[in-house]
């Protein structure tokens, strides 16, 4: 494995000899180690960036057509009311503003997933 942090990646890049189910390209390095049963899906990074730009929500943030529940909560960070949420509350959970919620959050880099 080679820590290989310059192609965007902070986890360590695992070397092999793979080939892109999509453009049939040369893979050589993945930041993981692939799954046998798994080998016919692999993708390159241009394929799989260009994948995922394609699916709905990728670049905005909030996800279109999502349910969302109507109530009165206040936020357990500011106190400030909530009146919708984009999931049913278990109550024995805190519940966040979108504003706290965010504040709350490792920076992009920190986050494991």
């Amino acid at each position: 494995m080679d820590d290989n942090k310059s192609n965007g990646f902070s986890r360590p890049m695992v070397k092999g000899n793979w080939q892109c189910s999509e453009c049939k390209a040369e893979i050589t390095q993945l930041p993981f180690q692939p799954h046998e049963d798994r080998l016919n899906t692999l993708k390159c990074l241009d394929c799989h960036r260009a994948g995922r730009s394609s699916r709905p929500n990728h670049a905005g943030g909030s996800r279109p057509n999502r349910p969302m529940v109507q109530g009165s909560w206040t936020c357990s960070g500011c106190g400030k009311e909530i009146t919708e949420l984009p999931f049913e509350p278990k109550g024995d959970r805190p519940i966040n503003c979108n504003e706290c919620f965010k504040a709350s959050r490792p920076p992009r880099e920190e986050r494991r997933w």
